[in-house]
Parts: structure tokens; C-alpha cells; sequence
């Protein structure tokens, strides 16, 4: 019988890259109008959609606009920071 060593980097829990989501924040100088422009470019969303998020980052603080694995999600987050709104993968 031949013993095959099985190598931790094979581990189905390393391979399957977790479902993460990329959260936006509530900042006081962002306009609505930039902020739904920026998700209907960045992240794909209809108007409504990009309305939405918007109207529960203002009330609520946060919402999360996206989700996917972390690599889907750091281009995302970087475009973000580079137009200066508040976000994390979580």
C-alpha cells in the first residue's frame, strides 16, 4: 500500500476562497450624485440598486454594495480609494 502525504496547501478550506463583501461607509463630503455614479461604474449596479445603497449608507452608516471572493473584490475596494469614499472587505 503506498502512502500518499497530503500537502496543506491541498486542503479544500485554503482552496475555496471564503465569500467576502465589500462594505462602504458613511462620510460627510461625498455627494449622493457621486457616490451612485461611482457604484453604477465601479460596481455594476442599476440606478436603483446604486439608490439604495446609497440611502442605507446614509442612515444606517454602512452597507454592503458588493461580494465576491477577495481577489473580485480588491480592485473594487482600490478604485474606491482612489475617488476618496470609505471602504473594507470584510
Amino acid at each position: 500500500m503506498v502512502k500518499v502525504k497530503e500537502s496543506p496547501f491541498e486542503s479544500t478550506e485554503l482552496l475555496h476562497d471564503e465569500a467576502k463583501n465589500l462594505v462602504l461607509f458613511n462620510d460627510e463630503f461625498n455627494t449622493f450624485d457621486f457616490v451612485i455614479d461611482t457604484l453604477i461604474e465601479v460596481c455594476g449596479h442599476t440606478m436603483e440598486q446604486a439608490e439604495t445603497c446609497t440611502w442605507i449608507v446614509h442612515y444606517k452608516g454602512k452597507c454592503a454594495v458588493k461580494s465576491g471572493s477577495f481577489y473580485e473584490l480588491r480592485p473594487v475596494y482600490q478604485e474606491f480609494v482612489n475617488r476618496n469614499l470609505t471602504a473594507s472587505i470584510e
